[in-house]
């Protein structure tokens, strides 16, 4: 029994959303194999919805290959309609990256005032990408941020 049960609205809704979509799983005349049960699973976490074409001209061994894969990757039945079973199954969230503090700056966007000399005339706003060994000068210019150099006795010293 599959561990995912979908109500007719939701099957049908699946099924609308499954007409357009090329089957990525194809099992031969050896039926349904392991290889074919890790491909199946891989399709279903990466699309969540997939069709599988299945090329036996037994429709027991068709039905009996659907349930058999629900089983097995916890996914829901959508459809059988000919040589083709439609499965899914949600797609599991991603984990998101984590933040690392250790990290220097990245890039930035600072805007640049820049008034006219007479005063008369509006304010040029210039937007200027600054990458974390970079600064911005009080003329508005961009400076390449440099290590101290420190002499060669404070070096032993320390």
């Amino acid at each position: 029994m599959p561990a995912i049960h979908l109500t007719p609205a939701q099957r049908k809704e699946k099924r609308g959303d499954a007409h357009h979509l090329d089957p990525v799983v194809l099992i031969g005349d050896q039926g349904l194999t392991d290889a074919v049960v890790r491909e199946a699973d891989l399709a279903l976490k990466a699309h969540g919805l997939i069709k599988v074409r299945m090329f036996s001209d037994s429709r027991p061994d068709r039905e009996a290959a659907l349930a058999s894969l629900a089983d097995r990757l916890n996914a829901a039945p959508v459809q059988h309609i000919g040589k083709l079973l439609v499965l899914w199954r949600p797609i599991p969230e991603k984990p998101k990256a984590e933040v690392r503090d250790d990290r220097g700056a990245g890039p930035r966007v600072v805007k640049i005032l820049k008034f006219s000399k007479s005063g008369s005339q509006r304010a040029q706003i210039k937007k200027i990408t600054v990458f974390g060994n970079q600064r911005v000068t009080a003329g508005g210019e961009i400076k390449r941020v440099q290590k101290r150099v420190t002499s060669v006795k404070k070096k032993a010293a320390d």
